[in-house]
């Protein structure tokens, strides 16, 4: 996944950095919550009955736009959560994949990956210095 951003202008959201609309952002937020919920690990079967709620129009999420709470139910494409949610989040170390367990996981891996970013700029740096 590529991510673009504005030093400038950087949400204080980390979903806004990561993901490109609205809609994706409320979702990943959803399966954050719902993973924190169960001590940040599910096994396979309960994310794909998480998917497949929000495939069915059943997730509720609690709007905070308004000046009132209100819950939302929400939408979205199952397939598109595999491929637009889930296994970017995955392949960026936010949530990571115990093959042997069969469990996902919120993970640190994202934070590691982005100091070896930063990193592997300031060896780039460091190769015209001299």
């Amino acid at each position: 996944m590529v991510m673009l951003f504005d030093q400038f202008n950087l949400p204080e959201d980390i979903y806004k950095v990561v993901f490109a609309t609205e809609q994706q952002e409320i979702v990943a937020k959803m399966l954050i919550k719902y993973m924190w919920e169960r001590k940040g690990e599910i096994g396979k079967t309960e994310m794909s009955l998480f998917a497949t709620k929000l495939h069915e129009g059943e997730a509720i999420v609690k709007e905070r736009r308004s000046p009132i709470d209100k819950e939302v139910k929400i939408s979205y494409n199952k397939r598109q959560f595999y491929d637009r949610i889930l296994t970017p989040m995955r392949g960026m170390g936010l949530i990571e994949y115990d093959l042997y367990k069969k469990t996902y996981r919120v993970s640190d891996k994202f934070n590691k990956m982005m100091i070896k970013v930063g990193l592997m700029w300031l060896r780039e740096i460091d190769k015209y210095k001299n």
